[in-house]
Formats: structure tokens, C-alpha cells, sequence
């Protein structure tokens, strides 16, 4: 039996050891640093719904006259003021029964527009929602402190900045052939919400919008100083996905198969 003064450095450097894995990228109990403010990213529907290779009852592409015509919510992510993100901060698993008032809402606004399970932090494969809420949602302490809080929260921020609204009264509507000044779209949004937002572009496709905020939830700018989009941009109109459509130019398929 080894003596108790090598079984004390042993023990030591194994618990070293322990701190260390936990430690790697921000620790999934808490380890990561506070977060610096929060970005608000939305997806415009149009842009990846023309995307969209095969249907599946998940993918709200795919609802034909239901599928979605404006800005819906893709995440509330903590953001560091360096560029980079905290995720995975607390083992806290998705559980739906605690956003069951809420489902109705997060179906139109805040739907995943993608086939397939999404990739949680500990949950294995689940719902789009749970992987924001497992990867984002538990790093936004001590603002969120919890799921439903977390969700209910985002809501209420997507409904008082509707950037669909606030382009689309700018002149800015859905269009399959006319393109947009990216500055113009980047003003628009300036002129509401009071601070820059950061426009992320597939190609001259607007695809996604992200609108920053002080943990408090007054406007900031975003972080971005070089962006993905040319300077005239288009927002696709919706073209319907739904079974409605010809069989030939979308394959329905189970979820489980697209994973």
C-alpha cells in the first residue's frame, strides 16, 4: 500500500486534473466568466427556406400557407465584448413542460426552419429550443435565471423591435427580384431601434439580423465592423414548401432521418 504522504500529491493533481476538464472553454458549472451583453439574432425565413432540400414536420418551411413571411427568432446569446461566447454554463436540461404556456407563440415566432434534432449541451439530440437554451440560455445569469424566464424574455424583446415591421414601413418588403442598398437596411433599423445592428448576408441574401442590447435591454450597437453582404442586398419573398408543393422538387422525410 502506498504511504499516505505519496497518496496526498496523487490525490492533489488528480483533483488539479478534475478542475482543469471543467475549466476547458468555460466551465459547464460556471466557471465562464459573466457575459458582457446580450445579442439578439433573427433569421429571415425567406433566405433559408429557398435553402431547404427536404421537409419534415419540424421544419416550419414547410407549412405551406403557416410558414413563416417575417423575421423569426433564432437565439438570445450572451456575448463577450471580445467577439467570443460563453456556452453550456450550467447543467441545466430542457424540459418543455416548463414553456408549455408558451409553445404556441414559439411555434409561429421562434420555429427551427431546418429538418432534423438539434445538438443540446445535455440532452443529446432534441428540440431547437432546447439547444438554445442549453448553449445560450444558462449562460445569461444573473439577468435569466431560468427557462421559462429565458424564453418569455425573448419574446418580449422580439415583439417591442419587429424589424420586419420597422423595414417594411422603410420601404424594404420581400422581393424576388428587386435588391436593397445594405445601408439603407442598416439606417432603417438605426432610425427605431437607436443603435447599429449587425446584418449577416448567404451570398446577396439578407439571412440573418441580429440587434444588440446592454444586459439591462436598452439598444447598443453590435460588435461587427466588417459584414458578409454586398452592398445591395435582397430579401426573398416565401415560396411555398408545403405538401402542397410538387413532390418532385421536395422529398418529405421523418426527422430521424434527417439527423
Amino acid at each position: 500500500m502506498a504511504s499516505l504522504s505519496a497518496q496526498i500529491p496523487l490525490c492533489l493533481a488528480l483533483m488539479m486534473a478534475a478542475c482543469l476538464m471543467i475549466g476547458i472553454n468555460g466551465s459547464i458549472d460556471g466557471a465562464q466568466r459573466e457575459f458582457d451583453y446580450f445579442a439578439l439574432s433573427l433569421q429571415w425565413p425567406g433566405t433559408i427556406c429557398h435553402k431547404t432540400r427536404h421537409c419534415c414536420s419540424s421544419n416550419a418551411c414547410c407549412r405551406g400557407s403557416n410558414s413563416p413571411t417575417e423575421f423569426t427568432i433564432h437565439g438570445l446569446w450572451p456575448d463577450y465584448n471580445d467577439g467570443t461566447w460563453p456556452s453550456c454554463c450550467y447543467r441545466s436540461q430542457f424540459d418543455v413542460k416548463e414553456i408549455s404556456t408558451l409553445l404556441d407563440a414559439l411555434e409561429k415566432y421562434w420555429p427551427s426552419l431546418y429538418c432534423g434534432k438539434s445538438s443540446t449541451c445535455f440532452s443529446g439530440k432534441g428540440l431547437f429550443w432546447a439547444h438554445e437554451w442549453e448553449k445560450h440560455g444558462t449562460c445569461s445569469s444573473p439577468v435569466i435565471r431560468d427557462e421559462y424566464s429565458y424564453f418569455i424574455t425573448t419574446l418580449n424583446v422580439y415583439f417591442k423591435y419587429n424589424v420586419t415591421k420597422i423595414l417594411n414601413e422603410a420601404g424594404y418588403a420581400p422581393s424576388n427580384s428587386e435588391r436593397y442598398p445594405l445601408g439603407g437596411i442598416v439606417s432603417a433599423i438605426e432610425n427605431s431601434f437607436r443603435a447599429t445592428p449587425e446584418v449577416i448576408c448567404s451570398k446577396e441574401a439578407v439571412e440573418e439580423i441580429r440587434l444588440c442590447f446592454f444586459k439591462d435591454f436598452k439598444p447598443r450597437n453590435c460588435l461587427a465592423s466588417k459584414t458578409s453582404c454586398p452592398k445591395y442586398v435582397s430579401l426573398p419573398a416565401y415560396v411555398s414548401m408545403g405538401r402542397e408543393a410538387s413532390e418532385s422538387e421536395i422529398a418529405w422525410i421523418s426527422d430521424d432521418e434527417a439527423l
